[in-house]
């Protein structure tokens, strides 16, 4: 990663940016489309259709997921075929036919215990070669296809139910494997990603097809600046193709907003001219690997459709689900992602900016280095103006829509602090805000409030701790960040003892087994292994 100072000018005058930007150079245009969808492509619920349907809803497996992450054993056409012939017929039984069509997902890490005596850092070791996978085979031409997408190179899953390559959670994943020695693994992970944005344009969610409508939150950047810090900054041209192809993502339709259409997929205008970012889907329809569970609540509300996106959009900031995303703060029912400038997102996108400037300048591309330094510094400022509450001394996400800051207290709020974008007395009323309100015996707790969701109360997160430690050092507020860490390898060591496993997430207020969300907690665990191998491995 690279360091920039916290200490900058914030332009006072964001309704100047507008202006500014229209004495930059020309953007570089985007580099190349998404590969059209042939079937291969299609998720499977495109691809199987009424089947697919009558087993997520007839509740097959307890886990939407698991139906989703089937491998058919048959050419599509061929199952489907199958399906209506045998459907009618009086012994029909969906299960076996499920069972006798498609071949059921390896979890893994489940059920991997630590060997008698085996300490915490040995079990992470030990792990990484259960957690990695190999490249994976193409399928063959006509043959079945399933929801993964093949990857050139080796990769680590997180464990559990989830057996694919995940965008966010890798750069966690990542921490723990440049301690161990393991550059090369991140490198394969870095190839993968990009080979994901030469072919689609952009970082998917995960190597799913059900997941090519979003992507999640853009650590890439973050990831080429970690194996810079092994391999050296020509590192930065090496993946400047693709870190220019992310950024154009994030910023496709800029160039059609206007007052009366002030967003377009992710990008939204302000009043001022200002361009910032939101998450978003570009589908409409319940997410395969959680059918049934977004057509339930689809059938409470007045625009399904509306809430599908909103919901989907929610998967793509990481956080699903959360208090951040509700109307009322407290159910699900009411989200409304897409209506959200969230802090987090436009903090990272800052150091994206800065990344191309520095590629750019290594390039000897002057011009565009000076278009991402300015852009870099119009997103901090924009941050500043529309995320930054004086009153209460706190960052908070800002909806658009409703042309107000949100209320609700997140860890988002120290993404200014890890991407050096807030300013020094900013960081001081966020450290104390996390020491008051959010630090209880096991670490940060996500949000204040409880409603049952598992990026609330009183869960916590390993990408969240490490990024509050993170920022707060990047400022000096080294005693509450080493209390943080402290308290967070205390508990995850705790469970670890109890149990021999690393969990996806932990109750940090009654230090139990953490609850929450749509699925039971999993262990393995990447992003958990990754940190807590980073911060024992600190001197």
């Amino acid at each position: 990663m690279f360091s920039y100072s916290h200490r900058v000018s914030i332009p006072v005058l964001v309704s100047t940016f507008f202006l500014v930007s229209l004495l930059l150079p020309d953007r570089p245009s985007s580099v190349g489309v998404p590969e059209p969808a042939v079937e291969s492509l299609q998720g499977p619920d495109e691809q199987f259709g009424k089947l697919f349907e009558a087993v997520q809803m007839g509740r097959i497996f307890p886990d939407s997921k698991t139906f989703a992450d089937c491998t058919p054993k048959f050419a599509t056409a061929t199952i489907l075929t199958s399906y209506e012939r045998e459907r009618t017929q009086p012994n029909f039984n969906l299960k076996t036919f499920v069972d006798q069509n498609f071949t059921r997902p390896v979890t893994p890490a489940t059920g991997y215990t630590s060997e008698a005596n085996q300490s915490a850092e040995e079990h992470i070791t030990a792990l990484w070669p259960v957690l990695t996978r190999p490249a994976d085979a193409r399928p063959k031409a006509g043959g079945p296809t399933g929801s993964l997408i093949p990857l050139p190179k080796p990769y680590v899953v997180p464990g559990g139910r989830f057996g694919e390559i995940y965008y966010w959670d890798s750069y966690f994943t990542m921490l723990g494997l440049q301690v161990s020695g393991r550059s090369q693994q991140i490198q394969h992970m870095i190839d993968n990603f990009a080979y994901l944005i030469d072919r689609f344009g952009f970082i998917p969610n995960g190597n799913r097809t059900y997941f090519l409508g979003r992507s999640q939150p853009p650590f890439f950047s973050y990831m080429v600046g970690l194996l810079s810090e092994v391999r050296g900054r020509r590192v930065l041209l090496q993946y400047l193709p693709q870190l220019q192809k992310e950024h154009d993502f994030w910023m496709d339709g800029e160039d059609q907003l206007t007052t009366q259409q002030p967003a377009f997929r992710r990008v939204v205008r302000l009043a001022d001219g200002v361009f910032l970012n939101r998450y978003y889907d570009d589908k409409t329809s319940p997410r395969p690997e959680s059918y049934r569970e977004d057509v339930e609540l689809g059938r409470r509300s007045k625009d399904p459709q509306v809430l599908y996106r909103h919901l989907r959009a929610g998967a793509e900031s990481g956080w699903d689900y959360s208090s951040r995303w509700f109307r009322d703060g407290k159910q699900l029912r009411t989200i409304h992602t897409t209506d959200f400038i969230p802090v987090d997102l436009n903090c990272l996108l800052v150091n994206l900016e800065r990344t191309l400037a520095q590629a750019y300048r290594l390039k000897g591309d002057a011009n565009r280095e000076k278009l991402y330094t300015q852009l870099a510094n119009q997103r901090q400022a924009a941050i500043q103006h529309y995320c930054w509450n004086a009153k209460r001394q706190f960052f908070f996400d800002y909806d658009f829509v409703a042309r107000k800051q949100a209320t609700v207290y997140s860890l988002a709020a120290v993404f200014p602090l890890f991407a050096n974008v807030a300013t020094t007395a900013q960081s001081v009323a966020v450290a104390r805000m996390l020491e008051r309100s959010f630090l209880k015996t096991g670490g940060l707790t996500t949000t204040l409030v409880r409603t049952g969701q598992q990026w609330d109360a009183p869960n916590g997160w390993a990408p969240l701790q490490w990024v509050a430690i993170r920022g707060l050092r990047n400022y000096r507020q080294t005693a509450l960040a080493n209390r943080i860490k402290r308290q967070w390898m205390t508990e995850n060591l705790r469970v670890y003892k109890a149990s021999g496993k690393m969990v996806e997430k932990y109750d940090v207020v009654n230090t139990v087994s953490a609850k929450g969300g749509e699925y039971p907690n999993q262990d393995g665990f990447g992003w958990t292994n990754g940190v807590l191998l980073r911060l024992l491995k600190e001197k």
